[in-house]
């Protein structure tokens, strides 16, 4: 944020003192100015002649919670959501804000989105001219805590049935740090693998059989004959591929929040 006063005086250094004196700074605060126009004297005394005029300003830095916490006010104002609280809670580089309220549900919107829209813009506010870069996160609650529970769950389950059924899942659209919770979950599992295709909004993790896993390149579910040889029915007895906790997740969203590092 700039502050600017724009004064005039007999000459260059006057004008300058004057806009200073309105700007509340000294010669030992950071400041800027500029000549907007120099003095001219009058001639003979009586004709023409004109005073300087010049132009102070300061740069205010402001805290990014302030003004992250200002957007985030604002913006709900104008959502028609003046009665949500906001609680802001601040560490070394990370920013987080709970919103609670009577309209909670309205804030988190389907499937989250309204939500994770707000922290996206307030990541953008909070990192604007800002040298160290700050995670922000908005939550509702325990919205998020939540949510990627489900989402692990979710992963598991449709990880254990592409082993079973040697068919794949396609999941609906999530952003990539919900994409990432589903390919930790997947990977975990030995005989499952996912992916994710699309593009933009519409990119989505895919769950099928691992090619790679010696329990899916032959006698699986549906290689079966009969059901005779192979399988995970060996001796009548069903078995299920124990969670694996050493595979590596595919990386998608990082360790740095929802969308990522947002850069200047």
């Amino acid at each position: 944020m700039i502050r600017e006063a724009i004064c005039e005086g007999s000459d260059v250094e006057e004008a300058l003192e004057r806009a200073k004196a309105q700007l509340g700074i000294s010669d030992t605060d950071d400041y800027e100015f500029e000549v907007i126009q120099r003095e001219e004297k009058k001639r003979f005394g009586l004709f023409g002649g004109r005073p300087a005029k010049v132009r102070a300003y300061v740069t205010i830095i402001e805290a990014p919670v302030n003004k992250t916490e200002t957007f985030l006010r604002n913006v709900l104002d104008k959502m028609g959501l003046s009665e949500i609280e906001i609680e802001t809670k601040e560490e070394e580089d990370s920013l987080e804000f709970n919103l609670s309220g009577e309209e909670e549900g309205f804030v988190i919107g389907r499937r989250g989105e309204t939500l994770d829209a707000l922290q996206y813009l307030s990541s953008l506010v909070a990192n604007h001219n800002n040298e160290n870069y700050v995670k922000v996160t908005v939550n509702v609650g325990n919205y998020r805590d939540k949510r990627e529970k489900t989402l692990e769950i979710l992963g598991r389950k449709l990880a254990f049935k592409a082993v079973k059924t040697g068919k794949k899942t396609s999941l609906e659209p999530m952003n990539p740090y919900e994409r990432r919770i589903i390919h930790t979950a997947v990977q975990k599992v030995n005989g499952a693998t996912s992916w994710s295709e699309g593009e933009n909004t519409s990119r989505h993790v895919v769950i099928g059989p691992d090619p790679k896993s010696r329990n899916n390149r032959r006698g699986g579910y549906n290689n079966r004959r009969g059901g005779k040889r192979g399988g995970y029915y060996s001796n009548n007895r069903r078995t299920n591929p124990a969670p694996n906790p050493d595979r590596v997740p595919l990386n998608e969203g990082g360790s740095t929040g929802l969308y990522g590092r947002i850069d200047k």
